[in-house]
């Protein structure tokens, strides 16, 4: 248990556990870990996944990045002037977030310049690439010929198991009832379980309070209330 003896909440952090064996595999996202696992026999240099907020496209590249020894960059950090200052000498990349509006130059020099030093590109992205409005033809054939893989929402029972991980990664000690009546209430994403697990711990801490059902349910009034 945590201390709850202060009278303001103070955010110490918390260390999320991202390695293979806290993954939680379920039909939403078993396709995306086995072409993980077939790495590095990919077909060609890059792979996506793609797929709504929190539905697991970090852990999934953490997992890769701790097996290939990539580099991670986020794609904002990307510009014309900065592909071989960014990537220096890296054979694996992990590129996070990939938006529409990517700097097409930029990221045509670093697919060229992965794919001439025999390496790979782990690419994570709100929807599949190739339905990106690209300039560039040599880019968007890029983009289309590589394989895109999709991270859909998950169910009752991997959602349910998502937010216990989440909890335990806060040292919160939760019952398997407040779980079920989450379940029941709160949208059906990990995004949502993810503010709704940091919510419930800020006014636990806040409160020294245990994490009941009435805590619960005033959380997601709240959160509610404020359009979450």
């Amino acid at each position: 248990m945590r201390n709850r003896k202060a009278q303001l909440p103070l955010d110490l952090g918390h260390e999320t556990a991202f390695g293979r064996d806290e993954f939680i595999v379920a039909p939403c996202n078993k396709n995306a870990l086995l072409w993980l696992d077939c790495w590095p026999d990919w077909p060609g240099i890059g792979l996506a996944l793609y797929g709504s907020s929190g539905c697991g496209k970090t852990h999934l590249a953490e997992i890769w990045r701790a097996r290939s020894n990539a580099l991670v960059i986020d794609a904002k950090a990307m510009t014309i002037h900065n592909p071989l200052e960014l990537i220096s000498d890296a054979k694996a990349l992990v590129i996070e977030n990939l938006p529409r509006d990517v700097a097409e130059q930029a990221l045509l020099h670093i697919y060229n310049l992965i794919g001439e030093r025999g390496g790979h590109i782990l690419f994570t992205a709100p929807e599949a690439p190739a339905r990106y409005n690209i300039r560039l033809p040599d880019l968007l054939s890029r983009l289309r010929a590589m394989p895109a893989v999709a991270i859909n929402d998950p169910d009752d029972a991997v959602l349910g198991a998502a937010i216990a991980k989440m909890f335990a990664d806060r040292q919160l000690p939760v019952s398997e009832d407040i779980i079920k009546y989450l379940l029941t209430r709160m949208e059906r994403s990990f995004h949502a379980a993810k503010k709704i697990a940091e919510e419930i711990d800020r006014v636990a801490l806040a409160e020294r309070r245990q994490v009941t059902i009435p805590l619960a349910k005033s959380v997601l009034a709240a959160l509610d209330t404020a359009g979450a």
